[in-house]
């Protein structure tokens, strides 16, 4: 199906917190930069030179989330255009429904979990709007593990992910994000992509205080201040 790139989706995982500012911290110092927040706190999504991640105050969550947890999600323009390809494709139950802040779109992904894909809304009440530069050497790129790999990329492909270089990992994604798939089961994680040295990235981190920064032969690794492991890769597609 031929499609416009307005169409397709904003690769956005969503991390649950205790600690928004340490969170945002953090994630600064690998190119992301605040885009949207919440007045009353609670609420934080910061864009990447290709991508988004959002982050949610753990205590305040309806679905009893635990700080630390990550999900993959989306965030989407056209979801009734969404919802028809994912159709399409066989993935039926998609459904769009009006929330208190927007539209959401739900769907059961390959693996028989729950994706949520909110919709683009510019109505900014109760937000704070940033307009950053973007990082463009930097892409966010979530660490996806998944029983069927070949099918999660077509599932994907729905979304506006176009499938990349086995690295050795399937890589999906392009202008909107990226997403690597990882064969097995556990949970999604933070990861990135980008074009800067690893061996810089690592620097600057352990100067800001993450001691544990260490680079392994294409990939760096690091303790997040909720305490779980981030990834950071070369860019694969470049």
């Amino acid at each position: 199906m031929t499609r416009n790139r307005t169409d397709d989706c904003i690769v956005r995982p969503l991390r649950f917190t205790d600690d928004i500012p340490a969170m945002r911290a953090f994630l600064e110092l690998l190119g992301l930069a605040p885009r949207v927040e919440s007045q009353r706190g609670g609420w934080l999504a910061m864009v990447s030179g290709a991508g988004m991640l959002a982050l949610h105050d753990a205590a305040s969550s309806t679905t009893g989330s635990r700080p630390g947890e990550t999900g993959l999600s989306f965030e989407g323009a056209d979801l009734e255009a969404l919802a028809t390809r994912l159709s399409d494709a066989g993935w039926t139950d998609a459904t769009i429904w009006d929330e208190a802040y927007g539209r959401v779109l739900s769907v059961t992904d390959p693996d028989g979990e729950q994706i949520w894909v909110d919709g683009y809304s510019d109505d900014d009440y109760g937000y704070r709007i940033h307009r950053p530069d973007r990082d463009w050497r930097w892409s966010v790129m979530p660490v996806r593990s998944t029983a069927a790999p070949g099918e999660y990329v077509r599932f994907l492909g729905c979304f506006g992910l176009e499938p990349g270089p086995n690295d050795p990992d399937p890589v999906v994604g392009g202008h909107v994000g990226l997403v690597r798939l990882v064969a097995g089961s556990g949970p999604t994680r933070l990861g990135f992509a980008t074009e800067e040295p690893l061996d810089a990235v690592a620097e600057r981190l352990r100067s800001a205080g993450h001691a544990d920064a260490a680079v392994a032969p294409e990939r760096l690794t690091v303790t997040d201040p909720d305490g779980q492991p981030v990834v950071v890769y070369p860019n694969p597609w470049r």
